[in-house]
């Protein structure tokens, strides 16, 4: 009988290992009397309860998903709510993909197994730090321009690195999930620099999310450090119907659905807050709508200039849009979801103050539903997608509106001054904490008393790094003078990725108290004061 590669694990497991879960324990030892069909079935429903019970998923209920509770007031999506319908919504799109594509298709891309897209939607926001896309942000810059890792800090490839890494099951590294749901995390799979080659910056067209990353070199977005390449490129091996730069029919259904739950359940946050204001996201559509024509003719720098006038904001997403994504941008489809986005959600579902009542709470469930099922119908499973595309996406006019509901997020929420001042500081904190460990550990006489997390993780990472030395000289050396010891930047490296990695696997309110207590703020450890 053939091995399925997709069920190839990253070490050999002798019964179930210490730590499974009860579901997992519950199926000790059956999978020997089984077909390959069940056995694969078991296979993947272990992996996602490995996800599921790792200490990493529950942390996900304290991080920001794009505004703190601390800053909105009231209970808003944290990411592990997120996270929960992100697995919902992916789980439907597998399904309803298995049931209207044919199998020939699907079998010749590696095959869509809702569970594996399941166990991927729910580990796809694993590596997120605290306080959200800003405490990337941060920790990418800190990582780079303080311990010299050139490829910084990036939460899918900080995904990647839990799962096969950081994170523990058993006596194994990592928690030894299928060749499959290592696959399906990522979303973009390549490193920021060196691999694989060539390397997709340099492609024309840019796949989507390859383009040039901070200082202009590499990629913004990837799923993989240099200390994860080999483990991609090994995971990758088992699809070879998939294109090196694009990604499995799974990966692909976990990315739609973050899509698809982002510009819409975030949405319901804003406005249960209060913070989406009727007037001015109204004035904006209704504008772009009468004056298109004007606005269309109007210079670049011009509307850029003066972006906060109603209707220049939502000229200029149709310029990028049409800029980036020619292969399927399209004026009608763009007039169209604009139309619908200011009926259905301006002048629909925002026109009335959210107030707490059951009508109200009824008025946003209903335009959620409405959406979720307009959305999910619209995905379709390609052969030979565009590079900018993926093997499965949506239509032209849904992605044209999950781009405009996208856009009244953006605008009118993260742009809004009194949020970025607030998370200015949150930036600010996640320094001082990066700067005080950098401290701590290089203070030979008090290093020894460093948080025991802390040091495991830096012992880890100046593991991987002597490895990667041996195994593949040619990534370790990548940016780095040749002159130097290597010992040296082994050590620098090891420190530097082991801090980023312990800070980044805070809470939001554990990152505050830590770096309360590293300042010697009063405070008792039995109360919150203390952060270690």
């Amino acid at each position: 009988m053939n091995v399925d590669p997709r069920l190839a694990r990253r070490a050999p497991e002798h019964g179930e290992p210490e730590g499974s879960s009860p579901e997992e324990t519950a199926q000790d030892g059956a999978d020997s009397a089984q077909d390959p069909a069940t056995i694969a079935a078991h296979a993947f429903r272990s992996d996602l309860e490995r996800i599921r019970f790792s200490p990493y998923f529950s942390r996900l209920a304290a991080v920001t998903q794009v505004v703190s509770q601390g800053a909105a007031g009231q209970a808003v999506h944290n990411r592990l709510t997120h996270t929960i319908k992100v697995t919902a919504v992916a789980r439907a799109i597998a399904v309803s993909v298995n049931e209207h594509v044919d199998n020939g298709l699907l079998d010749g891309l590696g095959g869509i197994d809702p569970v594996v897209v399941q166990a991927a939607a729910s580990a796809h926001d694993l590596g997120h730090p605290p306080f959200g896309h800003l405490g990337e942000r941060i920790l990418d810059r800190l990582a780079r321009s303080r311990f010299g890792l050139v490829d910084g800090f990036e939460g899918n490839a900080q995904t990647f690195r839990i799962l096969t890494a950081l994170d523990v099951h058993g006596r194994n590294a990592g928690l030894n999930l299928t060749a499959a749901v290592r696959a399906a995390v990522l979303k973009y799979p390549w490193g920021r620099v060196a691999f694989p080659d060539p390397h997709p910056s340099a492609a024309q067209p840019l796949p989507r999310g390859a383009g040039a990353g901070p200082g202009g070199e590499g990629s913004a977005k990837f799923s993989a450090y240099l200390l994860e390449a080999l483990e991609l490129r090994a995971v990758r091996a088992a699809y070879p119907g998939i294109g090196s730069w694009q990604q499995t029919l799974e990966a692909s259904a976990m990315d739609v659905a973050d899509d698809i739950a982002y510009s819409l359940h975030d949405l319901d946050d804003f406005h249960r807050t209060g913070v989406l204001q009727h007037a001015s996201i109204a004035a904006e559509f209704r504008t772009w709508a009468h004056d298109r024509a004007e606005l269309r003719a109007r210079p670049r720098t011009e509307l850029a200039a003066h972006d906060r006038l109603p209707g220049y904001s939502l000229e200029l997403l149709r310029r990028r849009l049409q800029d980036k994504d020619g292969w399927i941008y399209a004026d009608d489809a763009f007039d169209e979801a604009v139309a619908l986005v200011a009926t259905d959600l301006v002048d629909g579902l925002l026109a009335v103050p959210f107030d707490g009542s059951v009508e109200a709470e009824r008025a946003i469930g209903e335009f959620t539903g409405r959406w979720l099922v307009r959305l999910r119908s619209a995905v379709s499973v390609i052969a030979d997608p565009h590079p900018r595309s993926g093997h499965l996406g949506l239509d032209s006019q849904a992605w044209h509106e999950v781009a405009v509901l996208k856009f009244v997020h953006q605008r009118f929420v993260l742009n809004r001054p009194d949020l970025v001042m607030y998370q200015r500081g949150q930036g600010q904190l996640l320094s001082n904490l990066v700067t005080a460990f950098d401290g701590w550990l290089s203070d030979f006489e008090d290093r020894d008393r460093a948080p025991r997390r802390l040091v495991d993780l830096v012992e880890l990472a100046t593991g991987q790094y002597r490895c990667l030395l041996t195994d593949a000289p040619a990534l370790f050396w990548y940016g780095h003078d040749r002159d130097e010891p290597a010992e040296t930047i082994i050590r620098r490296l090891g420190r530097g990725r082991g801090i980023i990695d312990y800070v980044a696997g805070l809470t939001d309110d554990r990152a505050a108290a830590t770096a309360a207590s590293l300042i010697g703020s009063p405070g008792r450890l039995w109360d919150g004061g203390g952060g270690l």
